[in-house]
């Protein structure tokens, strides 16, 4: 288990007792989800996006049309800020004040960069719809030059990063403790339901694969 880079941008300073850098963590966090926002500047005005992404080795990576501005600016190599976040419970503690929330988050930092060869580009899509869907890749139509043509990808080598976790039961005043109110946590999880089909499928098509593993939460 090895330690991320993190400089002071990045380190944990109110409750740096929940703060992680290591690695393990971090691609815990990242592996676990597939919605990132991305922040970045563009023109002094800053933006934050909201994008599917997925995680090779130290690398994210993330897709967009060709013409989306947010692509095009940030394919020039400017710095962004990618987080991701998970809500796993509301803390309800017996005052307002200690009330809270457990979660999970990363902020990770780098350079993203236009992606230009094509044979890793389609490489990492079959990556990317794997993660949707096991077996998904072989069962779909091959992608066409316009198709790929429209389409840029980004890829993101992370500098530093840092992971949040907050998790337990409320952190209640010693003088709170008889008061006459509920106090615990309240669950929250995200479950794959049951697929819808769609109206027009046919009778002899490939099936629909697993799911993300590990359960996006």
């Amino acid at each position: 288990m090895a330690e991320v880079n993190v400089s002071e941008r990045a380190r944990i300073k109110r409750e740096h007792q929940q703060g992680h850098y290591d690695d393990e963590t971090l691609y815990k966090v990242l592996d676990s989800h597939i919605l990132a926002h991305i922040g970045y500047v563009i023109d002094g005005q800053p933006y934050v996006t909201p994008t599917l992404y997925w995680r090779e080795g130290n690398k994210l990576y993330w897709h967009g049309s060709s013409a989306s501005r947010m692509l095009r600016a940030q394919s020039k190599a400017i710095p962004v800020c990618v987080t991701i976040s998970h809500i796993d419970g509301i803390v309800f503690a017996r005052s307002s004040f200690n009330t809270s929330i457990n979660y999970r988050s990363a902020m990770v930092y780098g350079k993203a960069e236009l992606m230009t060869d094509t044979d890793e580009i389609e490489r990492q899509f079959e990556l990317f719809f794997e993660r949707l869907s096991e077996g998904r890749w072989a069962s779909l139509r091959p992608s066409t030059a316009q198709e790929l043509k429209a389409t840029s990808m980004l890829v993101m080598e992370i500098e530093e990063a840092s992971v949040k976790i907050s998790e337990g039961p409320p952190n209640d005043e010693e003088s709170d403790m008889d008061a006459p109110v509920w106090a615990g946590v309240l669950p929250i999880t995200t479950e794959f339901g049951t697929p819808h089909p769609d109206q027009h499928l046919r009778d002899d098509a490939a099936p629909l694969g697993k799911p993300p593993k590990p359960v996006i939460c």
